[in-house]
């Protein structure tokens, strides 16, 4: 589809600096732009690259003020990045939208599918499986037995959902993502050999929620592991048994949470974050990369570290360290000072 600066600034709110006929039918970075490309600048860094931008349109703020002459047409609004955003969902909402059933999928008779789905190749819907209305069920998925799917959720190439789960409405699994396998649970004997701990529970993730390539999330030993609505996993991420993960929380690959840990609403977790189990994390906290999560996390803080810290103290403390060097090197010319003047010899 084509778009002129005109239509774009009329959907966004914004203001036409330039020619208002000026079209794209495509999106570019501004490091990357070409004729034809819509670009956007929102972080000064790449200031640079907007007066060399092959790009014909690139969306700034309306605040901002060029520091040299621009080729393409500008079209200003309050904020660059959501503004962005929000034409790439258009964009994106107008691409093709795979339908009809195949052939070689394997839907059991006792399984219901709603309207307008698309099931690809070698897709397998066991028995008492509810699919709702426009759903996307891509080549190789398996949805086992009394799985419910919302409407207009789309579950990509190898998603596998275990036996007993629910996914709401507008939800998006990427491939490989499997929810609902067993949960890590194994009891020692008097020999001190494991035995596994049948895990009877299910996994419900509600609406609205996006989960990343290859994460896995468990299922309850009894009850529910459960992602509210609004959450954002990213790739690689494990969600350990009976894990709660709040409204609106987001959460950067290899994470990882441990069985029966709460995490809060509009939580923000950086990669590799690793959360110890029977934990609680309160709403609104920010828990930095890498960061090791040993006991409960008051809410609306910011931690970072191993042992994770709140970010004040982790900051001095890192500073302390940085200096540790230099510090040995001071404490050891005192105690040979101190040596001297008390006449004691080191051993």
């Amino acid at each position: 589809m084509e778009f002129t600066a005109g239509m774009i600034a009329a959907y966004l709110g914004g203001e036409v600096e330039g020619n208002t006929d000026t079209a794209v039918s495509t999106f570019a970075k501004i490091e990357e732009g070409h004729p034809g490309a819509l670009s956007f600048l929102a972080n000064p860094k790449y200031e640079h690259y907007l007066y060399d931008t092959q790009s014909s349109i690139v969306i700034v703020a309306k605040s901002f003020e060029p520091k040299g002459p621009v080729g393409a047409t500008l079209v200003r609004v309050e904020d660059p990045y959501a503004s962005f955003a929000k034409l790439l969902e258009l964009y994106a909402a107008h691409k093709p939208r795979k339908q009809g059933v195949s052939d070689r999928a394997s839907i059991d008779a006792d399984a219901t599918l709603g309207k307008e789905c698309y099931v690809g190749a070698f897709a397998v819907i066991e028995a008492g499986a509810r699919i709702g209305d426009n759903v996307c069920i891509y080549p190789n998925v398996y949805i086992g037995d009394g799985v419910q799917v919302g409407d207009n959720t789309i579950l990509y190439a190898g998603v596998k959902i275990y036996e007993g789960c629910r996914i709401g409405s507008n939800v998006i699994i990427h491939a490989g993502a499997v929810v609902g396998a067993d949960g890590f649970g194994f009891a020692p004997d008097e020999k001190g050999e494991y035995s596994k701990i049948p895990q009877i529970g299910n996994v419900v993730v509600e609406d609205n929620v996006e989960i990343g390539a290859n994460t896995c999330i468990d299922r309850a030993t009894m009850g529910s592991t459960v992602i509210r609505r609004g959450v954002k996993l990213d790739n690689l991420i494990q969600i350990g048994h009976n894990v709660v993960v709040g409204e609106h929380t987001v959460c950067a690959s290899q994470a990882g949470i441990a069985g029966t840990s709460k995490v809060g609403r509009h939580c923000m977790l950086g990669g590799q974050v690793g959360i110890a189990g029977h934990l609680t994390i309160g709403d609104n906290v920010q828990l930095g990369s890498k960061s090791g999560i040993s006991n409960n996390i008051p809410e609306g803080t910011v931690y970072f570290g191993y042992p994770a810290l709140p970010i004040s103290r982790y900051h001095r403390a890192n500073a302390v360290f940085r200096n540790l060097p230099e510090l040995s090197k001071t404490v050891y010319r005192l105690e040979k000072r101190l040596n001297e003047l008390t006449g004691e010899t080191e051993e």
